[in-house]
């Protein structure tokens, strides 16, 4: 296997060469760059980038852990982090945890065996899960995002939940809706927290009461999606509008609409948050909350940069705006 002295003979430059060319951190001229590259090309030479990290006190490796990519939320989020790692000629590791806190703290645990300078983790317990998050995280750097513990002693990415169920509703009353109903994530969750407080919000302020049979809480996924709204559309006096607190719910909750027979919207309304590309898919196009997705992982990833080197200070809380898309799943009651 080629090592640096061998590139830098190839080269016929020093290993110091070598090094800053593949570190970025000294300038090196383009025409001894070249030599190095091309002489790493003909060897295959292949950089430790751990073993590297070792020896200077820094590496290029990150990490991101969130609960599912299947979800096009978190797929978004992890494509325009590994984005903006590669043009930082960083690394980025993937952990998914499925959900699971326990399997949360394990992947914390493989970062920082792995040498990660710091993580973006996307929670997805309650505050009761996260006592021991520094411990666990110990000297690595930490951002979190999307379900943000209030409190919490680390750097937090969040969108303004409340407001994107507010606008969600008050679009679905402006219809004229009465009955409506909304199929939420678990409560332990704070952006779910955040949605029932905004959907109970717009309806306190139109005057009107969320009625408990009307309230079916999921995971965030597309089966509990399902069993939510058949139980909702299985009412005598079902409800004429939904809204729906994520894009998995949704395309189980349209499943459901299918199945009954009925059809969006001259049947029942639907509104969501999360944009996707199957919500313009669907017909009729889907009215969705977006978030402000490749804004919310650029400052993530940029605020763990800022810890990575050195920057301290109290934690950044940022929250994002949520954008009404209005399309074609809301009308007036039949």
């Amino acid at each position: 296997m080629a090592t640096m002295k061998d590139v830098a003979r190839r080269a016929k430059v020093s290993v110091t060469t070598v090094s800053a060319t593949l570190s970025g951190v000294t300038p090196v001229s383009p025409e001894l760059k070249q030599r190095v590259l091309t002489a790493i090309d003909e060897l295959g030479y292949y950089r430790n980038s751990i073993a590297s990290g070792l020896k200077s006190g820094r590496t290029s490796l990150i990490g991101l852990i969130v609960p599912d990519i299947t979800n096009p939320f978190f797929t978004e989020f992890v494509e325009n982090v590994q984005r903006h790692a590669i043009e930082h000629g960083q690394t980025c590791l993937l952990g998914i945890s499925d959900a699971d806190t326990k399997r949360e703290k394990n992947l914390l645990r493989h970062m920082r065996s792995n040498q990660v300078a710091g993580t973006i983790l996307c929670p997805t317990g309650g505050a009761q899960d996260y006592q021991t998050l520094s411990a666990d995280c110990g000297p690595m750097k930490l951002v979190v995002a999307n379900n943000a513990i209030p409190g919490m002693a680390f750097d937090t990415i969040m969108l303004d939940n409340f407001q994107a169920a507010l606008i969600a509703t008050r679009h679905l009353l402006s219809f004229g809706h009465q009955r409506v109903a909304i199929v939420n994530g678990p409560l332990v969750q704070e952006p779910a927290k955040q949605r029932q407080n905004g959907f109970q919000q717009a309806m306190a302020d139109a005057g009107l009461t969320v009625l408990e049979s009307y309230v079916e809480h999921g995971d965030f996924r597309e089966h509990t999606g399902y069993v939510a709204g058949q139980k909702l559309l299985a009412h005598t006096d079902r409800p004429t509008a939904i809204f729906v607190a994520n894009n998995q719910m949704l395309i189980g909750v349209m499943r459901a609409i299918a199945d009954s027979n009925l059809a969006v919207p001259a049947d029942i309304s639907v509104a969501s948050i999360d944009d996707f590309s199957w919500a313009t898919a669907f017909r009729p196009a889907l009215t969705i909350v977006r978030q402000p997705l490749a804004a919310m992982a650029e400052t993530a990833f940029s605020v763990l940069q800022e810890r990575i080197a050195g920057k301290g200070g109290e934690p950044h809380h940022a929250f994002f705006q949520p954008e009404l898309v209005i399309r074609q799943s809301c009308a007036s009651p039949s």
